[in-house]
C-alpha cells in the first residue's frame, strides 16, 4: 500500500477500530510522517442479476436502496427500518449462496418486505414492479391488502 501524499511502501497502523465500512486503520507514513486512513472491508463475492430479457447485471445493494426508499418517500417510516430492510434483503440473496438469482425473485423479496411495513409504500412499489396499466390495476392491488 502507498502513502496517498508521498507514494512511500513503508508505514505503521496507529490506530484499529470496527466501523459500518470495515475495519478502519489510521496509518502514519514512515517518510513523510502523514497519517491517512485505510478501510478493509470483505469481499463478499459477486452476485449476477439475471434481467427479463436475459441480460446479466451486477447485483448492486444501493439500486435497490434507491427503489425501496422511494416507495417509502414522505411515509411515517424511519430511514433506520428501511436500512435494516433493504440490508436484510442482501442478506437472504446472500444466504442463498448463488451466484445468479433472476430480478423477479428480487422483487418478490422486496415487495413482502414493504407489504408488513406500510401499505401505501407498498401499492407504489408494486405500481412501478408490477407495471400497472390503469386504475383497474390498482383497485384490485389495494382489494388485495388486508
Amino acid at each position: 500500500m502507498e502513502c496517498p501524499y508521498c507514494s512511500h511502501t513503508t508505514h505503521r497502523v496507529t490506530d484499529k477500530r470496527n466501523s459500518p465500512e470495515g475495519i478502519r486503520r489510521r496509518r502514519e507514513c514512515l517518510k513523510c510522517q502523514k497519517r491517512f486512513t485505510t478501510y478493509e472491508k470483505i469481499d463478499k463475492g459477486e452476485i449476477w442479476v439475471i434481467k427479463k430479457d436475459g441480460a446479466r447485471q451486477k447485483f448492486n445493494i444501493e439500486k435497490i436502496g434507491i427503489g425501496v426508499t422511494r416507495a417509502f418517500e414522505k411515509r411515517p417510516v424511519s430511514q433506520e427500518k428501511i436500512k435494516k430492510m433493504v440490508n436484510e434483503i442482501e442478506e437472504q440473496i446472500r444466504r442463498k449462496g448463488k451466484k445468479e438469482i433472476k430480478s423477479f425473485k428480487i422483487g418478490e423479496l422486496i415487495i413482502k418486505k414493504i407489504k408488513r411495513l406500510d401499505n401505501i409504500a407498498y401499492i407504489r412499489f408494486a405500481s412501478v414492479y408490477k407495471d400497472f396499466q390503469d386504475v383497474k390495476d390498482f383497485k384490485k392491488e389495494i382489494g388485495g391488502i388486508k
